[in-house]
């Protein structure tokens, strides 16, 4: 189910060599350097090309590209691999659902939004946002506030628990995160905005940084280049731009086209995020935007699958084979064990529920009337659980029921 990686001592000191926690990182100032050495000690190792030359392989600086890896921001992939990623979801993103969609082969997965202060202060609910899926996939976790000590200490508290990647939330339109003035309303004080930006670059020390932002506060304050530009000037590593403005919220559709403006005023990559379901539209988003890669928010809930099979698509042209049935029952069974442990049962039940749904609607697409209907009132049953063995139950006598059918 899961993409082959590579071996875990080259994954480790490929990992540590991005957060610049290796025995041999120098200061701050050399880390992104070492980056890229460890980006390509990485290439060297898994292209099985023992007879070139190491040198062949390093860059000499970070505006160089060489024709085997490139350094992407934070990340690394092929040159012809456009990544797709799967978006920061508050009450979405939590440790069981991302590591399923590791399991599944997503390039890169992020924690839902977690307040610098509530990390510092220990509070439950954070360090459950906080949280790392088991397993050898990238740890990106996303920072969202206004203070400067509070994002600082954050980023420290982010690096030492071994994150890979922080990632600065601006682009959350909520009433309640806005009216606190953190997340999008940020776009609506760009020195501050900044400001904030260098303190966690501070925090981090060395660990990348990335910034997720939309197109501006309204139509009539479209700021996210300047922003971009901004950011990228402090340290910021790769840019997020969801197409819409926080008075757009999720109305009306994204505009991937005017986050072209973004891709021009900087050199770092770009990723366009908004609106992305399939394919179809990651390969429109990515023409009309000229952005590095896409991220997938809301269509991917309850599909954990879908991020790793979009990018498939887009990079080989061959639609990706759905998930059997009975992986994507396997994995949403796991994925409410995890929960449960995670938050207890009740909670743990209740939260899997969006999941739930979502993946039984997807599974009902094409079916006729009557077929339809059954499958809506398995919805109902299986989010009417209450405990992990009666939800087990209902799906796995669905699953008996349609293996039968099919035979």
């Amino acid at each position: 189910m899961k993409k082959d990686r590579f071996s875990t001592e080259a994954s480790v000191l490929f990992w540590q060599g991005l957060s610049g926690t290796t025995a041999f990182s120098g200061g701050d100032d050399h880390r992104r350097e070492q980056r890229i050495l460890l980006v390509n000690i990485w290439a060297f190792f898994v292209s099985g090309c023992f007879h070139i030359a190491p040198g062949m392989l390093i860059c000499a600086n970070l505006g160089q590209r060489e024709s085997f890896i490139t350094v992407f921001g934070p990340y690394a992939f092929g040159t012809d691999v456009t990544p797709v990623f799967l978006a920061p979801m508050s009450g979405v993103t939590d440790a069981p659902f991302r590591k399923q969609a590791d399991k599944f082969g997503a390039s890169a997965t992020i924690t839902e939004m977690v307040a610098g202060d509530d990390l510092h202060a220990g509070r439950r609910e954070a360090l459950q946002r906080f949280r790392r899926p088991n397993g050898d996939a990238t740890y990106v976790v996303q920072l969202i506030g206004r203070d400067h000590d509070s994002l600082r200490r954050g980023a420290s508290i982010a690096r030492n628990a071994g994150a890979d990647v922080i990632d600065i939330n601006m682009g959350c339109p909520s009433r309640r995160v806005t009216g606190g003035l953190s997340g999008s309303a940020l776009m609506r004080d760009l020195e501050h905005a900044v400001s904030l930006i260098e303190a966690v670059v501070d925090g981090a020390a060395g660990t990348a940084v990335t910034l997720k932002m939309r197109l501006g506060w309204d139509r009539d304050t479209m700021n996210a280049p300047t922003l971009a530009q901004r950011a990228q000037d402090v340290g910021a590593e790769l840019i997020t731009v969801h197409g819409r403005t926080r008075q757009d919220f999720y109305n009306g559709v994204a505009d991937w086209a005017t986050i072209s403006e973004v891709v021009n005023a900087v050199s770092i990559p770009v990723i366009v995020n908004g609106d992305i379901k399939d394919a179809a539209t990651a390969k429109e988003a990515l023409q009309q935007s000229g952005a590095r890669g896409a991220m997938v928010g809301r269509a991917a809930i309850g599909l954990a699958w879908l991020p790793s099979a979009i990018e498939q698509e887009i990079n080989t042209g061959i639609a990706a084979e759905e998930p059997s049935f009975a992986e994507q029952v396997e994995s949403l069974i796991e994925q409410a064990h995890d929960s449960v442990e995670v938050y207890g049962e009740r909670v743990g039940i209740r939260t899997i529920r969006k999941h739930l749904a979502e993946a039984i609607s997807h599974w009902s697409q094409g079916y006729q009337q009557g077929e339809h209907e059954d499958w809506q009132a398995l919805k109902k049953i299986a989010c009417q659980s209450n405990t992990l063995p009666e939800l087990k139950s209902t799906l796995l006598s669905t699953l008996k029921t349609k293996l039968e059918v099919a035979a």
